[in-house]
């Protein structure tokens, strides 16, 4: 079994289920009273929203590349992300390791490949609904993104702040989710992207009638199948 990295605390809420499905994958495949040999360097997300906001990607790139030289040090063979927001930065953190990261979107994309769709409605925070470092690695992929208008943007990116990294899971925020995903599915979205790794604390399949590709499970799945040496790394990062 190969030792794995964890930048976690982004937030620490979703930190929580990459442990426990990296766990429970490695216990199901090997059996007996086996666990996954784990790193995890839990950052104060206090300190990354600050720089998210103020949009000094560089430095937050800068402080979590700090933290990924820190845990190959440890013994770290590969390395996740534990958000989908700070893979902007992965270029910054790949280039300060010399072990792999695996990133986010390649789970994604050839989980939504397996299922045979192309068009996918991607909710997440206000920087990956907009920007380009999750929407670039899936269209490459031969994915077609749709996203919430402003509005929606703005309260789907308000309840993952003001709520869902607090661990605040409401119904009326819920439903406010699965009305995006109603206006998604009518502008030709085949299935939904739960492009934060919070969302699926709110959000299960049973809330939606297309198929919700929850990045949290697959990324945590992905390092666990890559920890076993069911799958390998890509060559280079998307």
């Amino acid at each position: 079994m190969r030792t794995l990295g964890l930048l976690g605390g982004m937030s620490w809420e979703s930190t929580v289920s990459y442990y426990q499905t990296i766990n429970r994958i490695v216990g199901q495949r090997l059996g007996a009273v086996h666990s996954a040999r784990l790193l995890l360097h839990s950052v104060d997300f206090a300190d990354i929203e600050t720089l998210q906001r103020s949009g000094q990607w560089d430095e937050a790139g800068a402080l979590l590349a700090a933290a990924a030289v820190k845990l190959q040090a440890a013994g770290a063979e590969g390395l996740v992300i534990c958000a989908n927001t700070m893979h902007k930065v992965a270029p910054i953190i790949e280039a300060a390791i010399d072990i792999p990261l695996l990133h986010i979107a390649d789970c994604t994309a050839a989980a939504v490949a397996q299922a045979g769709l192309v068009k996918l409605g991607l909710l997440g925070t206000r920087y990956t609904m907009e920007q380009d470092f999750l929407h670039k690695p899936l269209r490459e992929n031969g994915l077609q993104i749709l996203v919430p208008d402003e509005d929606g943007r703005d309260v789907v990116h308000r309840i993952i702040y003001d709520e869902l990294v607090k661990g605040i899971i409401e119904p009326t925020s819920r439903a406010i989710y699965q009305q995006e995903i109603a206006t998604l599915t009518l502008q030709g979205a085949e299935g939904i992207i739960l492009g934060c790794t919070e969302i699926g604390l709110l959000l299960t399949q049973a809330d939606s009638a297309l198929p919700l590709f929850d990045t949290a499970q697959l990324h945590a799945e992905y390092a666990a199948r890559w920890m076993l040496r069911e799958v390998s790394a890509p060559a280079t990062a998307i």
